[in-house]
Formats: C-alpha cells, sequence, structure tokens
C-alpha cells in the first residue's frame, strides 16, 4: 500500500476528456454523456474560464449546479445559468460552424472514428437494437470537432468470442467521422472538421493526418503499446513519440471529488476498471 496521493482511472480519464477543451470556445455535451458533463465543468474552473458552456438538452448556458446529477438532462442543469437557449438553436449554431466542440461516444468506433450507436448486425437482420444517434448524426457531420470517448475499450471475451469496441469496420455508421463508404467528409461537403480526440480507459489517440486513421498518442500509466494492440481490431498509426500521459496535480484531483460528489464519473466505467489507481 502506498502513502502517496492516488488518482483513479475515473478521475485522469476526466482530465483527458477536458484536455480535449480549448479555452473561449463554444462546448456542448448532449444525453447520456456523464464523462464529459463532468470535464467540462472542470474545464470552466481550471484552464477554460472563459468557455461558453452549453449544459445537455436543457442547454442552459454556463450552469452553475449545486451538484452534477446522475443524468445530463436533469432540471439541475440549468440552477444558476447565465441564459437559456432552446436545443434547435445549438443545431443552428452547429450548423452555421460556431459550435467548436461536442463528445460523441458508441457500441462500436472505427478506425476512421466513425460511431455506431444505433445496432449491431444489419438493418434487415438486427442482432442487437440500440438507443440510437438523437441528434448525433448531424451535429458530429456539423460542429467544428468533437472528442469521442469510450470506457469500453478493453475487449470483452464471450465464450469463443472476442468482443471489440474499437473495430475495422462499424456496422452501421450513426455519427460522422473522417471517411465513410459513402466518401470522406469533403465529398460529403460536410461543415465540421471531424473527431480531433479519441478518449478511452487505456489511451489517447488523435488522427493521422494523411490516412485519417486512429493514432495512439498517449499511455496510462500501467497500458503499453502492446496493450493497446491487443484490445483494438485494426492497427492504429503509432506517433514516433508515444508516451505516458502527463499527470493532473493532487489539488486538480481533489476539484473534481469536490465538484463531482455523487461520483457520476464512475457511471460508465466497469468496477474492474474502477481498482486501477495511480500514485502522483
Amino acid at each position: 500500500m502506498s502513502n502517496g496521493f492516488e488518482v483513479g482511472i475515473d478521475e485522469l480519464f476526466v482530465v483527458n476528456v477536458a484536455r480535449t477543451i480549448k479555452d473561449r470556445t463554444t462546448v456542448f455535451h448532449g444525453v447520456s454523456s456523464p464523462i464529459p458533463m463532468v470535464a467540462m465543468y472542470f474545464a470552466k474552473l481550471t484552464h477554460a474560464k472563459d468557455m461558453v458552456y452549453f449544459g445537455g438538452v436543457s442547454s442552459a448556458v454556463d450552469p452553475n449546479p449545486p451538484f452534477l446529477p446522475y443524468t445530463t438532462n436533469d432540471w439541475v442543469m440549468i440552477q444558476g445559468r447565465t441564459a437559456m437557449v432552446t436545443v434547435d438553436k445549438i443545431f443552428d449554431l452547429a450548423q452555421r460552424g460556431e459550435l467548436d466542440r461536442s463528445f460523441f461516444s458508441g457500441a462500436q468506433i472505427d478506425k476512421y472514428g466513425n460511431q455506431n450507436v444505433s445496432l449491431i448486425g444489419t438493418p434487415d437482420k438486427c442482432k442487437i437494437k440500440f438507443p440510437g444517434g438523437a441528434g448525433g448524426c448531424n451535429l458530429s457531420a456539423d460542429c467544428v470537432n468533437y472528442t469521442i470517448w469510450t470506457t469500453r475499450h478493453r475487449v470483452q471475451k464471450k465464450k469463443d468470442r472476442i468482443i471489440y469496441t474499437l473495430v475495422d469496420k462499424c456496422d452501421f455508421i450513426t455519427n460522422i467521422g473522417h471517411i465513410t463508404p459513402y466518401g470522406t467528409r469533403k465529398d460529403l461537403d460536410l461543415v465540421g472538421n471531424g473527431p480531433d480526440w479519441v478518449v478511452t480507459e487505456l489511451g489517447v489517440f488523435d488522427f493521422d493526418p494523411d490516412t485519417k486513421i486512429m493514432r495512439l498518442r498517449y499511455l496510462y500509466p500501467d497500458t503499453t503499446v502492446d496493450t493497446i494492440l491487443e484490445n483494438t481490431q485494426f492497427r492504429p498509426v503509432i506517433h514516433p513519440e508515444v508516451r505516458v500521459m502527463d499527470m493532473p496535480t493532487p489539488e486538480e484531483v481533489e476539484l473534481i471529488r469536490k465538484i463531482d460528489p455523487l461520483k457520476v464519473r464512475q457511471l460508465e466505467f466497469q468496477s474492474e476498471e474502477l481498482k486501477r489507481k495511480f500514485v502522483l
């Protein structure tokens, strides 16, 4: 047992998502987005104080809730706001190229950053039906950039099957990445630039500027390049200077614990993953 200050995987994950947010930008998270919600609030209190925070479907501007709720669509998220806009205005903002960042996840995420939150199988022979993308298809096409996150990068092994989240090809494309079977973003005349960061519980990726394939940039203290390769169906590009990520300060970790006392940041993690602790 160590006497040092420990940070959990959930807290380090929040910091990694928050680092994709720049100051003086407009940022929005949608439904079922507990980690982006915590990360946006953390960023607003640290390195992105002049970020404009659109808090969920209620679209409260710069909310200051007494606590962060379990659902990102809770009325608490309109408390302490400076203004309100309706969610259709968020879509209008994105179509004008004025929404700088949003966040998306997926049951499948392919090497070009396309995501599937619709179904496993085919539309004619559906094996598993997911909730669907809400407005994700539109916003993934229009917002300037977006961050992809998943806490399910590690493969699941069921009997004789290995189930990947980071796949070579999605069964169905709900949210648009860089290259689709129908062409590139330029071919499709999309407004936004697409995903620029992918944060998982095993690593942090950007995209290779030439091939648009996911590129490994940062590792966690307990993961390696081999960990990434073993848990990814395709071979990502490995950045020549890939390294362990910069760790947060104890003060930053304490701030996350203060603003998220209900630990909603842990909702998406498997219990085994939450045992991962790192000494600062």
